[in-house]
């Protein structure tokens, strides 16, 4: 887990990965007064930036560990992405979802021929039932975020990001387990060391937030937030990686969410789900300062459930 991980990684996926689109909003520049640059992982495959780090795990593994298939447990994003990587490598992927996870998901991770096995809505059970699984068929675990492999496939959303818009000042994303965060801050100080990263996770979810005040790993209980990918805790290795290198930790509010997706939507036309938006939420609420700064926003993904609205435009046919 490096840079050089990361430059290596971006290698191994990038005939695979979409290179997702760099975008920009004319109407936020002028309200910021700052030049600020969308790396639109939502247009990723499986819809969020997830894929890359799946993809560049599962690619490595022996042909011995590939043949025992693998397991994970996600509530919705990685849980798409192992399946999808490894339904295009060809191994065996079983996935452990909370009970609670988003329909919309559930169904994605199906449709990429993974077998789903559920538990509840608590890390502990998800944790618990992935072990009993790996005891009882020798799967290779693919942890979301504790994972080297992981986290250096993450980190080529930044690279990409960098290398098509050169140096930035700020690079933002959203913090849940930290992989996405540890993979940006590794990839923006090797290649902008003097860029200062921030990592932004909902108020009804900050024990990322608190643990860094403690001094040590505060465990996240399943908070009622809408940006379900960001539930999770950090682990060991995110939580050096953070303490050691990441600038500053940021919350914003439901609501603050809320408007940001509302701007995505409206604005730029682009569909980015509660977990994608914190980073906008944390310019719109003005808790980071980019006035006159030149700003790389990681919009994690885009799988949010359509089906209420549809069923909204429905009720007003006639």
């Amino acid at each position: 887990m490096s840079f050089k991980g990361i430059q290596n990684a971006y290698k191994r996926i990038k005939s695979h990965a979409n290179k997702t689109p760099v975008m920009t909003s004319s109407t936020l520049n002028k309200i910021t007064n700052a030049k600020i640059y969308f790396k639109c992982e939502n247009f990723q495959k499986v819809g969020a930036f997830k894929f890359r780090g799946a993809f560049n795990a599962l690619s490595m593994l022996t042909n011995d560990q590939k043949k025992r298939g693998v397991i994970t447990h996600s509530s919705g994003n990685h849980a798409q992405a192992v399946a999808l990587a490894a339904s295009i490598l060809g191994i065996v992927a079983t996935i452990v979802m909370p009970k609670g996870a988003p329909k919309n998901k559930i169904n994605a991770t199906k449709g990429y021929n993974a077998k789903i096995e559920f538990c509840e809505n608590t890390l502990e059970a998800r944790v618990q039932k992935t072990e009993d699984i790996i005891k009882q068929k020798k799967r290779i675990l693919i942890h979301p975020y504790d994972n080297d492999t992981i986290i250096n496939g993450q980190g080529t959303a930044a690279y990409e990001l960098i290398e098509e818009v050169s140096k930035l000042d700020i690079v933002i994303t959203p913090l849940g387990g930290g992989g996405l965060l540890s993979g940006t801050v590794i990839a923006t100080k090797g290649l902008c060391p003097n860029a200062r990263v921030i990592g932004v996770e909902p108020s009804l979810a900050d024990d990322a937030l608190r643990s860094l005040k403690a001094g040590y790993i505060i465990p996240s209980t399943y908070p009622d937030t809408i940006a379900d990918g960001l539930r999770t805790s950090l682990c060991e290795r995110t939580f050096n990686i953070i303490r050691k290198n990441v600038d500053d930790i940021i919350t914003v509010s439901e609501m603050e969410i809320i408007e940001a997706m509302r701007f995505l939507w409206e604005r730029m036309k682009i569909v980015v789900e509660p977990s994608g938006a914190v980073p906008l939420a944390a310019i719109l609420s003005k808790k980071v300062s980019v006035e006159s700064k030149k700003i790389g926003v990681i919009l994690s993904g885009g799988n949010i459930d359509v089906e209420p609205f549809f069923q909204l435009l429905e009720k007003k046919i006639v």
